[in-house]
């Protein structure tokens, strides 16, 4: 018996796949969720084997809730999105099911899950979830799973990244959350006006910045708000120059 859980705000469209599942009984579907947060709590104690996943969702994303979780399930998303995101989830080998969902294209996709095991190893998922982040406008947001509290931080109140380990620190006026992301996607996805990295440690929030100061040849020290000395390279020095025009 493979178990499921249907993720999506919509009660109606919950339905729907419920009522498409009759025909493959072998597929158990153990909870319903409206929302991100009730998807990580619930694939967290059920350790599901499948989940359909709706991608616009209120409070957190279907991409956001997939970066909270350990267990990487077998995901089917269940999406209105544009035909570019179609395109990475068949290069990626993600299925999909667009809405108005059709009894015969989920008949076909479940098929096609079941033949090929799609997504039950966490790789699918990961390039995915890289490829959706690359192709996505600047973040404006990042969430974080604290124990198990979630948190969404705004970008504006982001002091500076820092690495830390195969993690990034990330360092806001209320404390630090660690992320299993890498410094050099935030570099990428950031909005590059605001956040320049200075280090390969070390990513930037401009505005924190009060002054920079010489340090040892060829390096400075960014002096940042709250008196914390962040090092700056020679090629971040470089880059914080021709975001601040100095």
């Amino acid at each position: 018996m493979t178990k499921a859980i249907i993720i999506d705000d919509e009660p109606l469209s919950r339905g729907i796949i419920k009522t498409y599942l009759k025909s493959f009984p072998e597929i158990e579907v153990v909870e319903e969720c409206s929302d991100g947060f009730e998807g990580v709590k619930a694939i967290q104690h059920h350790q599901p084997e499948l989940i359909f996943l709706d991608i616009q969702m209120p409070k957190i994303t279907g991409f956001e809730m997939l970066e909270l979780i350990d267990h990487k399930p077998a995901v089917i998303f269940i999406t209105a999105y544009d035909s570019f995101a179609i395109k990475a989830f068949e290069a990626n080998a993600v299925d999909y099911l667009l809405k108005p969902v059709s009894e015969e294209r989920f008949r076909n996709t479940i098929i096609k899950w079941k033949s090929k095991l799609v997504g039950t190893s966490p790789e699918p998922v990961e390039r995915v979830l890289g490829v959706m982040s690359s192709a996505n406008s600047q973040q404006s947001r990042i969430v974080v799973k604290t124990g198990s509290k979630v948190k969404i931080i705004p970008v504006h109140e982001i002091r500076y990244i820092e690495a830390d380990d195969d993690f990034v620190k990330i360092h806001t006026p209320e404390g630090s959350y660690l992320k299993n992301k890498t410094m050099t996607f935030y570099e990428q996805s950031l909005d590059t006006a605001q956040f320049v990295r200075v280090h390969r440690s070390y990513i930037l929030h401009i505005n924190q910045i009060t002054k920079i100061e010489p340090y040892q040849k060829d390096a400075h020290i960014a002096i940042l708000r709250d008196g914390q000395q962040i090092p700056v390279s020679k090629t971040g020095y470089s880059k914080l120059k021709a975001v601040l025009g100095i």
